[in-house]
């Protein structure tokens, strides 16, 4: 059942139903929803060649509403992407951005102009219709490539989803972040945004493993958009379905339900084996010990609720340990990525 939006003269929305649905609601919804995401990222990985394991992790990201980061050279489909999920996913213009940002870029392109009928009243007001603060996708090629103006910025709209108009702070639409970068910069400064996103996947070319198949598909695609079609966008599942899915898993992990001696589970007890907890924070510390992987506080919370929105995903209920393998993806740097694509599922014993 679709649910209406109310939305204000200036495009945002007031009240967002889905964040008043009820834990009873959703949950007689999630199974319907569940299958209708997994036919979503089945359905578009058909759509590429060799990209399955990132259409995955994007839709888990999605879900999770977590940011993610797709690391690779020219030419390896990273906006092709981010393009024919938002198409799958139905989401029109007005609630989609995407900039290739330069050290040139001013915030004004990202966060929008000043509007100089307010700066002229001493207010410093930005005109956002149509930039990142009133989009629900946005997708920041280059993301490191932008000025310390808008890394600050962006800082900001990832950790509280907000910027700030005339010194006061605004609400954001932002659900999903995508970013792109050819290469990680070690720079300290970089640090900090880097951190943010706590999962990084490589987009390797395929061309040794899948020549002819690449050749077929990518003249198939480049043809369909000329001819201005669209077949990846088969309608299995909206951003709706990706809120709603987000919403319940908060509520379900929100939850505490009687144990034995009247005392409280936790979502952790619940849906996260004590067995396979010991083999997560086993890998974490051998990763952390033998190759020096960084893994800070935060990024670990939020891998946890990572690990149960793929589990959810995947097969509806606890975390298993093929889970585990979102651990290949919280490299720092190009050679970290690599490092850990291969050594993680040889630890988890799934290779």
């Amino acid at each position: 059942m679709s649910v209406p939006t109310r939305e204000p003269a200036d495009g945002r929305s007031a009240v967002d139903p889905i964040t008043e649905l009820s834990h009873e609601a959703l949950s007689r919804e999630s199974q319907a929803l569940r299958e209708r995401i997994n036919r979503f990222r089945l359905s578009l990985g058909r759509h590429f060649v060799g990209k399955q394991t990132l259409v995955d992790l994007m839709t888990v990201a999605a879900v999770a509403q977590e940011p993610l980061l797709l690391v690779g050279p020219p030419g390896t489909a990273k906006s092709e992407l981010v393009l024919k999920f938002k198409d799958a996913l139905r989401i029109g213009d007005e609630d989609y951005f995407e900039y290739l940002l330069t050290r040139f870029t001013e915030p004004s392109e990202v966060l929008g102009p000043i509007d100089i009928n307010l700066l002229r009243q001493g207010r410093y007001m930005r005109r956002e219709r149509g930039k990142l603060p009133t989009a629900r996708l946005v997708f920041l090629d280059e993301v490191f490539k932008a000025s310390s103006a808008i890394l600050n910025a962006l800082l900001t709209v990832i950790n509280e989803r907000k910027f700030y108009q005339d010194g006061a702070p605004q609400p954001v639409r932002l659900k999903v972040l995508f970013a792109a970068t050819n290469e990680l910069p070690e720079h300290a400064e970089l640090g900090a945004l880097k951190d943010r996103f706590c999962l990084k996947a490589a987009c390797r070319p395929v061309q040794d493993r899948y020549f002819l198949e690449l050749i077929d598909a990518g003249l198939e695609s480049q043809t369909q958009r000329e001819l201005n079609q669209k077949p990846w966008a088969e309608g299995h599942a909206t951003l709706e379905d990706f809120l709603k899915a987000h919403r319940y898993l908060t509520l379900v992990m929100s939850r505490r339900e009687p144990g034995p001696e009247g005392r409280e589970l936790r979502d952790r007890e619940l849906f996260f084996r004590d067995e396979l907890l010991r083999e997560f924070r086993r890998v974490v510390q051998t990763l952390t010990r033998e190759d020096g992987v960084f893994i800070s506080d935060r990024k670990l919370v939020k891998l946890y609720r990572l690990l149960r929105t793929r589990a959810w995903i995947f097969h509806g209920g606890a975390v298993e340990r093929e889970d585990l393998v979102l651990l290949s993806f919280l490299g720092e740097t190009r050679e970290e990525i690599d490092l850990l694509e291969e050594k993680v599922p040889r630890l988890l014993g799934l290779t």
